[in-house]
């Protein structure tokens, strides 16, 4: 991203600027971090890669923009957390059919589109660090594309035949909405406040979480009780999980966020570290965060400074410890459920999430 220089003119952010940062410690000792999403991913091998086939059939077009467009950000790399939370929770429920892969491959399709928006809407260069489909393509195109992705997504659901699964999702991808709406209007206001900023991430991200979870146990025909517990497990872990992100953009490796550290301060992003150093700081550290978000007059060395205040505040170790209380809640919605590999496996990506620093 550009910064301003004192003459008010663009300028490249220097090299040394996007490497400035510290590893938050995210109890990396307890060595569940990293192998957490191989297991799962080891446990719903098959059913992923029926979801993969899927996805590419469903992409296909008369127009190759759409395809090679969608291809460019479904295949750059992510590891498919939401499509494998729906396979993980149905087969923990019980199901036997196929509709599961259906519906897990809605629920990508439902994100990708999401993430092109996003990623208009933000002004964003590089995603998981290629260049954003915008780049290569342009706003308009990506937002299309999007739109097109949404509306495979809902064919996709109406083969399945279930209404609720529809309902449920249909409900998350307004919410989602509504969630870029409110994170629009609160866009480099650092008046924002926790609350807030709660709210915009329990639309934006946890939304999706909480749909992909819950629909496993309704496509098994599982009682509400279960479902509610689903939903409850997702809807902390996309908390958590968010929030860990936010920490690890000014305390992280950049191969954990698949972007470079600092991202979010140079795109003027209000997250929960900026929102708790800006409401302990004094009036001198108030103004700098005015200045550079809000005001977006970013210079050589801001980012260094913006590390440093929070932790000064214990703005980042405070991040942490609320996306571990969410964490919490998501290990215990699964206590209702017998012991099972997929059980364990959905425990321990929630612990993945917590302690992902590299």
């Amino acid at each position: 991203m550009p910064v301003v220089d004192n003459s008010g003119c663009k300028a490249a952010l220097p090299e040394q600027e996007w490497r400035v940062g510290v590893v938050v410690p995210l109890d990396e000792d307890r060595g569940r971090g990293p192998n957490a999403v191989a297991e799962l991913q080891a446990l719903v091998r098959g059913e992923m890669e029926a979801v993969n086939d899927f996805i590419r059939e469903r992409m296909a077009s008369d127009v190759p923009m759409i395809p090679d467009l969608a291809s460019h950000l479904i295949n750059s790399g992510g590891k498919r957390l939401r499509p494998m939370l729906t396979i993980a929770a149905s087969k923990m429920c019980g199901y036997q059919g196929k509709d599961h892969i259906k519906l897990a491959a809605t629920v990508e399709f439902l994100h990708t589109a999401t993430l092109l928006h996003d990623d208009v809407v933000d002004e964003s260069d590089l995603r998981r660090g290629k260049e954003t489909a915008r780049m290569v393509w342009g706003n308009q195109a990506s937002v299309l594309v999007g739109d097109f992705l949404l509306g495979r997504a809902f064919k996709l659901m109406v083969e399945t035949k279930s209404l609720r699964a529809l309902e449920i999702i249909a409900d998350a991808a307004s919410i989602i909405a509504e969630g870029e709406v409110m994170q629009l209007a609160a866009a480099k206001d650092t008046s924002t406040t926790e609350d807030a900023y709660m709210r915009v991430i329990s639309a934006k991200t946890a939304a999706l979480f909480a749909a992909a979870s819950e629909i496993g146990a309704v496509i098994a025909q599982r009682d509400q009780t279960e479902a509610a517990a689903l939903h409850s497990y997702g809807r902390n872990l996309g908390i958590a999980f968010q929030l860990v992100d936010d920490a690890l953009d000014y305390g992280g490796r950049s191969a954990a966020l698949g972007k470079n550290t600092g991202d979010d301060f140079r795109e003027g992003k209000i997250t929960l570290p900026v929102v708790l150093a800006y409401r302990r700081g004094n009036s001198e550290e108030r103004a700098f965060w005015q200045r550079t978000l809000q005001q977006g007059e970013r210079r050589d060395g801001d980012l260094g400074h913006a590390i440093e205040l929070m932790q000064r505040h214990a703005a980042l170790d405070d991040t942490i410890a609320r996306a571990k209380h969410y964490g919490a809640i998501a290990i215990d919605a699964l206590a209702i459920f017998p012991e099972s590999p997929y059980r364990v496996a959905l425990t321990k990506l929630v612990e993945f999430c917590i302690n992902r620093n590299h």
